[in-house]
């Protein structure tokens, strides 16, 4: 797996999933753990969503 995820949106999406579990910790809600999956894109820097489009927001190598 090619990396396609670029450290802003690394940035985001790990605060994203951390502001989701957090919601879902506060209200007692299982929902929270849709925060899960944002952290775990980020951590292994891959989005299988992007895949289909084409999409990367990796910066390229050589500019």
């Amino acid at each position: 797996m090619k990396p396609n995820i670029g450290p802003t949106d690394r940035v985001i999406r790990i605060v994203a999933g951390l502001c989701l579990l957090g919601a879902g910790f506060y209200f007692r809600s299982w929902w929270g753990l849709v925060g899960i999956g944002p952290i775990l894109t980020a951590t292994i820097r891959f989005c299988p969503a992007y895949v289909p489009f084409g999409l990367s927001t990796c910066p390229r190598d050589g500019k």
